[in-house]
């Protein structure tokens, strides 16, 4: 069998340690998550689902606990190494696209690729494909001003995924699109991340969309939960 893409174990996560307003905020937290698997992680705001992806992403550091990404060990690997893997193996998507303003939408999904040493012809053809994918090819040359906020949204997708990683690791990724647009985007966002065969784990509040993915956990007290 395989190794997962994504093992947590033992996960503990606080802050203020050892004052009067300490806060636990993760609990001997356990995740494993397979190959191509999409995972959902339910839970309201200020329990924790931030810090937990950012520990899973190598964003942030754990006070005890194992991080493994397809099965290598995370733990004591200096701080270039954990942004190498990060930038390689690791795509991130926030409720808000955060894309550069300056660039176009094709330009914002090879920029990542270029920092990765792909020649500009096959990051442009690589991008080019992921905006065709979610449905926004034609607005490619295109700043994100101009761009809906649903397009936006699309295009940080591609950004995500530009890269090839094995593990995308989603905040809200609709949070702030009204009903209607969050279903039409998450659903090509589900159609990417099963096109691509990547393993995902997506926080988010709405238990429809949720109800979506292959499994779902809710960080409750500190602790996953099954639903």
């Amino acid at each position: 069998m395989s190794n997962p893409t994504l093992e947590l174990s033992g996960i503990v996560k606080g802050y203020n340690a050892g004052r009067e307003n300490e806060v636990q905020v993760l609990r001997q937290i356990d995740l494993s998550v397979g190959e191509g698997e999409v995972v959902a992680l339910v839970a309201p705001s200020g329990a924790g689902k931030s810090t937990l992806l950012h520990i899973a992403g190598l964003l942030d550091t754990a006070d005890a606990g194992v991080v493994k990404i397809a099965g290598q060990d995370m733990t004591g690997l200096s701080d270039r190494k954990r942004t190498a893997i990060r930038r390689v193996d690791v795509g991130f998507i926030y409720q808000f696209h955060h894309l550069l303003p300056e660039f176009t939408a094709l330009e914002n999904i090879v920029l990542p690729q270029l920092a990765d040493g792909v020649v500009g012809a096959l990051a442009a053809e690589r991008a080019q494909d992921l905006l065709t994918r979610v449905g926004v090819a034609h607005r490619a040359d295109h700043r994100p001003a101009a761009l809906s906020g649903g397009e936006q949204q699309r295009v940080a997708f591609c950004r995500a995924l530009a890269n090839a990683p094995r593990l995308l690791l989603a905040d809200e990724p609709t949070g702030n699109l009204d009903p209607g647009t969050s279903d039409q985007v998450f659903g090509a966002l589900m159609e990417l991340v099963r096109g691509t065969g990547l393993s995902a784990v997506i926080a988010t509040h709405n238990l429809e969309l949720a109800a979506r993915m292959d499994r779902q956990l809710r960080l409750q007290d500190g602790a996953l939960v099954a639903l």
